[in-house]
């Protein structure tokens, strides 16, 4: 059993591995040779033959198979081929013309080499015969030989028969032979042959006729009788296979004739009949056994497991995976074998001499196949034909040779805002479809910023798992949405990855509150001041709100809540408040609303704030305009004001021209102002009406005044109600800058605020113009006087 473990166990490191190239080595050896004889140096033999022998490597070779493990080796270290015990060709090989001992042995190199090892015969069996003594009985009467016998003269004669070989040097054998003479009986059996030669097939059944002798003897009655009988020494196991009918002389088969344990059979047959002194007659019959297909091949596989092979799924073709070694003990065609691989299956059978190897013919995938079933056939060429087959598993092992694929490159999540910190987000998930390590998939957040700050402050990931949680809160204000890419690494030598992108979309949630940004608020109060004889439509103010929010979140709407709303009304949309009434004399002075600012979340955010209306008794009212065409009011007005305007500004100039003169200095101050140091010139200036400016002189009254200066319209400083806080038409917002014009003691006292404020140009009510210091129509131009600043330029 050790003997049949060893080229199994030996095959276990090289099977796997490509077989670069094929000698054969061909020695002798004598038989009887004693245990230890060298019979070739095969590492010396082999490297020669052109095999890359490692002398690095301590075992140059390992055997793969070897027919006779007991007789002969090789010493893996040195490659001497060695006999193992005494070897004896009689008894290995019996009557075949030549003993063949086969091995084949894989290099380190791994390189396959098939070795033959003839066993020379020697002369060391002397020729022996059947028996030590041969007892014969002739009569006196037979016909001479070298001359004529009497029984009365001399009844017995013994002799020594020497058999020599044909050796060098010759060996002998003898035997005695001891002969009877027995009396005359006239005739005896007489064999047409002395010897006799006939064929039987193997496996003949039982009964089978060999040949039927016959021995003629003339004498009559029992002197003529004959009887037929094996002689003496025919050994015991052919007397077990043939038998000799004594009557008929017919040679049967008794036994069961197999040509693989003796082809050739030897009958020693005698004759003898049934009268006194009866001499016998003898011949030798000859039985050759036939050959008969009746053995079908073997096929042995050469591997660690004969029923199941395992080979990478990255062996290139031409690996070699199992040895196969296939035997027929028939002879000539019987035993000749065939063999090939059944299947459509990405290996392939190389037939050598004495054996196969099964080679990779093909592009391995485990994923896609992860074992074959292969079926090795094997057929002789007997006729009829035996074969016989023998299938193995081929289990394909894993190579980290895949990528972890995500089940899709993009992956999205809609998120609100104002997450809780550490919530869960969403889960990716890829997939390996390598084994083990090579198939185990972990993930990690790639590198990137979002907004300037590193993407791991805004989510994590878990490794194993591939959910992702949020780290802050959003805020969709902030961050509307942002990307990242989640790596995918396998557990393989070396790692595989890849890689998908994760957006986060953040939704807008109603959190912040509407922002009322006009009217002005202090401590979330307006004052807003109107004519009394304001008409019903008239635009007391608008209100603006912000929401940073989005969408319905965002979008702000306005109501009155409270206070005077019987003489306001307000416009949901756009935020303009506007009289729903006149007034009188007799009306109160001041009125309260509560305008309330609401968003459309769906849980609405609102702010509130207190306006203060003042009617305002010195300054007339327009009429409500009602159904009038505004755009044709606008412009009508915006002519109006130029002309007259126009007009003003000559009739200032030509009174300060001639007060001038009058007095030999100017009633208006004036002030000259340049850029740099620039020289004055010599030559009075002419003063245009763009050097005009009105100031307050002595006005008793406390309500304030806008000065709008506004580069778009013709005259320079153009005064507007405060109150109303309109812009003229034709003069953009961000052209405008606001005086606060007080009396002359606030102006004595403190600077002239400036305001800058942005103001609806819808507004029905037309501004009073103050020209000259002259209102139009009612102003009393006493109040005012003039500075004149020339403008100098270079």
């Amino acid at each position: 059993m050790e003997s049949l473990l060893l080229p199994v166990l030996l095959l276990l490191a090289v099977l796997w591995t490509q077989a670069a190239a094929l000698i054969n080595l061909k020695y002798s050896v004598e038989e009887e040779q004693r245990a230890g004889t060298v019979i070739a140096n095969v590492a010396k033999d082999a490297r020669e033959a052109g095999f890359a022998l490692d002398p690095r490597q301590a075992s140059a070779f390992r055997v793969v198979s070897n027919s006779a493990p007991h007789l002969v080796d090789i010493n893996p270290s040195s490659g001497l081929l060695v006999t193992k015990q005494k070897i004896d060709r009689d008894l290995l090989c019996r009557q075949s013309p030549k003993c063949i001992i086969s091995l084949e042995v894989m290099s380190s190199s791994m390189e396959i080499c098939v070795i033959k090892v003839e066993i020379k015969d020697l002369n060391d069996n002397a020729p022996s015969f059947p028996a030590a003594q041969i007892e014969l009985e002739i009569s006196e009467a037979a016909s001479p030989v070298e001359k004529s016998l009497d029984r009365e003269t001399q009844s017995h004669y013994s002799f020594r028969i020497t058999a020599l070989d044909g050796g060098d040097p010759p060996h002998l054998g003898t035997v005695g032979l001891s002969i009877k003479v027995t009396d005359s009986n006239d005739n005896n059996p007489v064999f047409g042959e002395s010897t006799y030669s006939v064929s039987v097939p193997e496996n003949s059944p039982p009964n089978t006729p060999v040949i039927r002798l016959n021995a003629s003897d003339p004498d009559e009655g029992t002197n003529g009788q004959v009887v037929y009988s094996f002689y003496g020494y025919v050994n015991d196991h052919t007397r077990e296979l043939f038998q000799i009918d004594p009557h008929s002389g017919l040679v049967t088969v008794t036994g069961a004739l197999d040509y693989e344990e003796g082809h050739v059979y030897e009958l020693d047959v005698q004759a003898k009949d049934l009268g006194p002194n009866s001499i016998p007659a003898h011949c030798k019959v000859t039985v050759s056994v036939l050959d008969t297909n009746d053995n079908p091949p073997v096929i042995n596989l050469l591997s660690v497991n004969s029923e199941l092979v395992e080979v990478s799924e990255s062996a290139p073709p031409g690996y070699v995976i199992a040895l196969v070694r296939v035997s027929d003990r028939d002879s000539g065609l019987n035993g000749r074998v065939q063999c090939r691989l059944l299947g459509n299956v990405p290996f392939r059978l190389q037939e050598y001499e004495s054996f196969s190897t099964i080679l990779v013919d093909g592009r391995l995938d485990r994923e896609q196949h992860d074992q074959y079933n292969l079926t090795i056939q094997a057929r002789d060429g007997g006729v009829p034909m035996l074969q016989s087959a023998k299938s193995f598993t081929v289990r394909i092992t894993d190579e980290n040779d895949n990528h972890p694929h995500f089940s899709k490159p993009y992956y999205q999540v809609i998120v609100q805002e104002n997450n809780t910190p550490g919530a869960y987000l969403l889960s990716v998930s890829a997939r390996d479809p390598d084994l083990g390590l090579n198939g185990s998939v972990s993930y990690q957040i790639v590198p990137s910023q979002v907004r300037d700050m590193p993407v791991f402050t805004y989510v994590s990931i878990n490794p194993n798992s591939g959910d992702i949680y949020a780290l802050r809160s959003f805020n969709h204000e902030q961050t509307k949405a942002f990307e990242f890419k989640v790596l995918a690494k396998d557990g393989g030598l070396p790692s595989l990855q890849s890689n998908a992108t994760v957006r986060v979309i953040i939704l807008d949630v109603n959190d912040n509150t509407p922002v009322i940004t006009a009217p002005p608020l202090i401590n979330g109060t307006a004052e807003v001041y109107i004519p009394r004889n304001s008409g019903i439509g008239y635009l007391v103010t608008v209100v603006k709100a912000e929401d940073y929010d989005e969408g319905e979140n965002g979008r702000v709407t306005y109501d009155m809540t409270e206070g005077d709303r019987g003489f306001f009304e307000i416009d949901q949309v756009n935020g303009e408040v506007r009289t729903t009434r006149t007034f009188s004399e007799s009306s109160k002075a001041s009125y309260e609303l509560i305008v309330v600012a609401h968003d459309h979340g769906k849980t609405s955010l609102s702010a509130s704030a207190l306006i203060l209306i003042y009617l305002s008794p010195a300054l007339d009212a327009q009429e409500s305009m009602g159904s009038v065409n505004l755009s044709l009011i606008f412009i009508i007005a915006l002519g109006s004001i130029a002309g007259i305007l126009f007009v003003t500004m000559i009739f200032v100039a030509i009174k300060c021209k001639r007060d001038n003169k009058e007095i030999r200095t100017y009633n208006c101050r004036i002030a000259e102002y340049s850029y740099g140091h620039q020289k004055k010139s010599s030559k009075k200036k002419k003063i245009s009406k763009n050097d005009i400016r009105l100031v307050p002189r002595d006005v008793e009254e406390t309500d304030k005044m806008n000065v709008v200066s506004c580069s778009s319209l013709t005259s320079s400083l153009n005064y507007f109600d405060y109150h109303q806080q309109t812009l003229p038409l034709g003069c953009r917002r961000s052209e405008s800058t606001f005086l606060n014009v007080e009396n002359q003691n606030t102006r004595n006292t403190s600077a002239n605020h400036i305001y800058h404020h942005s103001f609806n140009s819808q507004g029905p009510q037309q501004p009073d113009l103050i020209i000259n210091g002259v209102p139009l129509p009612e102003v009393s131009a006493s109040k005012w006087h003039c500075e004149v600043y020339p403008k100098l330029f270079p």
